[in-house]
């Protein structure tokens, strides 16, 4: 497989958050001083365009080799994943043990439904607001969900898919997050996955590291699928987190 085709690396600057001149107690003097140093490292950051045809994607380091192993931990101690009942996907009809442990969170009035089962998100917690907050400041996105998939080790994977659900904002940003060990991401073109393809557009893989942020914008989930493939050498585990804009229920459109 090829590699991706990278253009020149850039650095984004956000705009300065602004300044805050009321008494504050010292709780909020803390949050603060985080959402400032959160917004210097994120303007600071060094993305990597991933591009080729109808793909368009953006990769940089999110945190530190430190900074990813304590969120990996508290990862560990304090996400509750679905029982097993909610972690199976339909395919061709029939039902499915997902190779990977699942959960949703997210804002209230939210549900998502993909693989033919329907998700409601369990309430944000205090580590997944840090994440996020720190993933919409370094691209300028805002996130009301997120899908967390725990992989075991290499033998946990999950196969070719789009994340096309209508229950998506269009053309809205899936931003994702990944903590502990690396593992191979690959990308496939949509004309090239029948058994005689007419078109030879080469797969692309790309490692995503621990405490790595990958953005799939669109309109690459309509081209591309992309799968986390079994990696047998791989002995540790791997939590990631994919955050999405999710059209609210109140407002979703009453189809038959």
């Amino acid at each position: 497989m090829d590699r991706f085709l990278i253009k020149n690396s850039s650095t984004r600057k956000r705009p300065l958050l602004a300044e805050c001149t009321d008494t504050v107690t010292l709780p909020e003097k803390a949050k603060l001083r985080k959402n400032e140093d959160d917004r210097l490292l994120a303007e600071h950051l060094t993305w990597k365009e991933i591009r080729a045809e109808g793909l368009s994607c953006d990769y940089t380091l999110l945190y530190t080799k430190t900074e990813a192993d304590v969120i990996f931990q508290q990862l560990e101690r304090e996400i509750t994943y679905f029982p097993e009942d909610l972690s199976r996907v339909q395919v061709y009809g029939k039902w499915h043990n997902v190779p990977r442990k699942q959960v949703t969170y997210g804002d209230d009035g939210l549900s998502y439904k993909f693989s033919g089962i329907t998700l409601s998100p369990k309430p944000w917690i205090p580590l997944l607001n840090s994440i996020r907050d720190r993933v919409e400041l370094a691209t300028g996105h805002t996130f009301n969900f997120v899908l967390i998939n725990r992989y075991k080790d290499g033998n946990d994977h999950i196969g070719e898919h789009r994340d096309d659900e209508k229950d998506l904002v269009p053309h809205s940003p899936i931003a994702s997050v990944s903590f502990g060990a690396c593992r191979d991401f690959i990308f496939r073109h949509r004309d090239t996955r029948c058994k005689n393809p007419t078109r030879q557009i080469e797969s692309q893989k790309l490692e995503l590291a621990n405490g790595s942020l990958l953005m799939m914008n669109f309109p690459t989930n309509v081209y591309w699928y992309h799968s986390l493939p079994v990696r047998k050498k791989v002995l540790a585990p791997r939590v990631n987190l994919t955050f999405r804009k999710i059209i609210p229920n109140c407002e979703r459109k009453n189809t038959p």
